[in-house]
């Protein structure tokens, strides 16, 4: 079983499985037809006075990521869909529009499931 990430506006491929959008904001400019988005679940994405904060400003992300690891912790419910659709579909990548690949959400949503997996949560 694997979860990825990866940038909604990369073409989609088949070796995605599904597709779930972490955002809580639609990409700019991108069709849903052409997303080949299977679910977006923006409950999962920062909240936006968190976003509104951070701002991409990466001298922020010390801060933005103990923040959303905090909002995270209150959302089992959702961590536990993507755990559960996980081990339906064997793979699944998470999307993300943010232009840098390395701080953003969809990172920190990742190591959390990580931590849960293996902290068997």
């Amino acid at each position: 079983m694997t979860v990825r990430i990866k940038r909604v506006y990369e073409a989609p491929a088949e070796s995605d499985g599904y597709r779930i959008l972490v955002d809580r904001l639609w990409p700019r400019g991108l069709s849903a037809e052409s997303a080949h988005i299977d679910l977006w679940l923006r409950r999962v994405a920062p909240t936006d006075e968190l976003r509104s904060w951070y701002g991409h400003e990466v001298e922020r992300w010390p801060g933005f990521r103990e923040c959303y690891e905090r909002e995270l912790a209150g959302h089992a419910e959702l961590l536990d869909l993507i755990g559960d659709i996980e081990r339906h579909r064997k793979t699944v990548t998470l999307l993300f529009g943010a232009k840098d690949e390395e701080y953003n959400e969809a990172n920190v949503l990742l190591e959390v499931l990580g931590k849960r997996r293996t902290d068997g949560g």
